[in-house]
């Protein structure tokens, strides 16, 4: 965690524009996460953001839900900052400098959220007790969404998944910085599960109406209710 804590410390300031050309459809997948927040967009409804980065989810939630009560929790202080900046706007954000893997809930919430973060646990029994801590922080009936890199299910698929990937990168970034940074950094630091595999354990946990909202080859936003 130490390694990815300092990376997203460095590259906080051009993490918003970065995300866009090594993310496919990013603004679609966080739009349809949002939009699966199954509550009126008059509710006052508290939500934690896990892994929240520069504020772009929060904003987006804020936006659909204006009575929303959100922390925005996130291991690197720098990222925790930029997102001040970006919902400076609201009044109603907590702030929360921490890991996901330590006791990050100060109560229950109607929403857990996340994106692009739980894919940091390394362990699958991590990942697994990450969900069994959410799901106990949930109020009844709430709800665990989250938008993620994810693996396929066979080598053919995972291949097939890393080409598509890399050619959508190749649009917006040299090669060289593909092969030389942003790969080498995703095979050191990232640590992605089969998405079915995280939907048999939410089911396993005792999360219903699972479903996977938006899917693109090797990311997707999948979510469960308590």
């Amino acid at each position: 965690m130490d390694t990815v804590k300092n990376h997203f410390e460095n590259e906080a300031r051009e993490f918003d524009q970065t995300i866009l050309k090594l993310i496919p459809d990013y603004p679609e997948m966080i739009d349809g996460l949002v939009s699966a927040i199954p509550h009126p967009q008059s509710k006052a409804i508290r939500i934690i953001d896990l892994g929240c980065g520069t504020g772009t989810l929060a904003k987006k939630i804020k936006m659909r839900f204006p009575h929303a009560e959100i922390t925005c929790l996130d291991i690197a202080e720098n990222m925790i900052e930029m997102a001040k900046i970006k919902l400076a706007d609201y009044s109603d954000i907590r702030y929360q400098l921490g890991d996901l893997r330590q006791n990050a809930f100060d109560g229950h919430y109607d929403v857990i959220v996340s994106s692009l973060a739980l894919h940091h646990l390394v362990t699958d029994a991590e990942k697994k007790e990450g969900y069994n801590k959410l799901y106990h922080h949930l109020t009844a009936d709430g709800i665990f969404l989250n938008a993620d890199v994810v693996l396929g299910a066979s080598d053919h698929l995972q291949q097939l998944y890393m080409e598509k990937w890399t050619a959508f990168m190749k649009k917006h970034v040299p090669e060289s910085d593909i092969e030389n940074k942003w790969l080498p950094q995703y095979r050191e630091e990232d640590r992605p599960a089969k998405l079915m595999d995280h939907i048999a354990w939410l089911s396993a946990i005792g999360f219903r109406e699972i479903d996977i909202v938006w899917k693109y080859y090797n990311f997707s936003v999948y979510c469960g209710r308590k």
